[in-house]
């Protein structure tokens, strides 16, 4: 009987210890911060909203593309409620700065219209596959390159079964130390749709594929090569650019065009080659900067 009186009285004890401790099921957690959609596009009106997006024209040459970007609906447009951009094959195409291109191609940006600082950058895009295609989903800072920062969300290069991310910055740009390939499960390779996003805080940026991370950089990784230069608001971008610095690194193509073979130029002849985006979207959190 007194062993069993310990016992109760033992329990009693543990009891009243514990009724100073929050239960963990009954603890209070803080909710998430509350998410607010701050830009998004479905590209679904027909036409592509000016308000939203800036088309861009060639005036400045960068990376030995091949492309020249001009504003037509050949090359960017909207059909079945996607986006599409498109290379076009223009043999002797002369540039506002006198400048001649055998291709054409389109570029949007939201400079001036859209920026942001901290949030999650996203978009659901399709890719048809050839050599030397390079369409890319990116961000880009204010100001000179690199000190304005560049954040390459998704670039693909011409080989189907990978796409990469990418940070450029003050003394880590060009050949950057901030890259990595994701390579896509068989079946399922850049020619299926996927959603290529970034979520970025002060001190981080964190690439995805269709929710599975590809590669993060944090301030502290930076700042052994340079200053960290993702403070600053930046605007987003969409462009299909065409052959150059990147593909030949990886194709070694020099002919008939740096970059690109025949095979993929016949691919462009016969409008096969394109870039499907499904809609854009920017998420901030209520602690995030505006």
């Amino acid at each position: 009987m007194k062993q069993l009186l310990l016992i109760i009285a033992a329990a009693i004890g543990l009891t009243a210890t514990l009724s100073h401790f929050p239960h963990p099921l009954t603890a209070k957690v803080a909710p998430p911060a509350p998410a607010k959609v701050v830009f998004f596009d479905d590209f679904s009106t027909g036409r592509l909203d000016r308000s939203k997006w800036n088309v861009e024209i060639t005036g400045m040459h960068v990376n030995n593309e091949l492309q020249a970007y001009v504003d037509s609906a050949k090359t960017l447009y909207e059909e079945n409620g996607s986006l599409v951009i498109q290379p076009a094959y223009a043999p002797g195409f002369v540039t506002k700065d006198g400048q001649k291109f055998d291709f054409i191609s389109g570029r949007i940006n939201t400079r001036d219209k859209f920026d942001f600082k901290y949030g999650r950058a996203e978009a659901r895009i399709r890719l048809d596959s050839g050599a030397g295609l390079w369409p890319a989903w990116w961000m880009l800072g204010y100001g000179d390159w690199p000190a304005c920062g560049e954040t390459d969300i998704m670039e693909f290069v011409g080989e189907h079964d990978w796409a990469s991310a990418a940070v450029h910055g003050p003394h880590y740009s060009g050949e950057t130390p901030f890259v990595n390939r994701y390579y896509f499960p068989s079946g399922h390779d850049v020619r299926q749709w996927h959603t290529y996003a970034v979520d970025w805080t002060p001190d981080s940026l964190l690439f995805s594929y269709d929710g599975n991370t590809v590669f993060r950089l944090t301030r502290a990784m930076a700042n052994n090569y340079g200053p960290w230069a993702f403070d600053q608001k930046q605007f987003l971008i969409l462009n299909f650019a065409l052959g150059g610095a990147y593909p030949v690194k990886i194709n070694g193509v020099k002919s008939p065009y740096y970059g690109l073979p025949d095979t993929t130029v016949e691919m462009i002849r016969q409008q096969k080659a394109k870039m499907y985006v499904d809609w854009v979207r920017v998420t901030q959190y209520s602690s995030s900067s505006q």
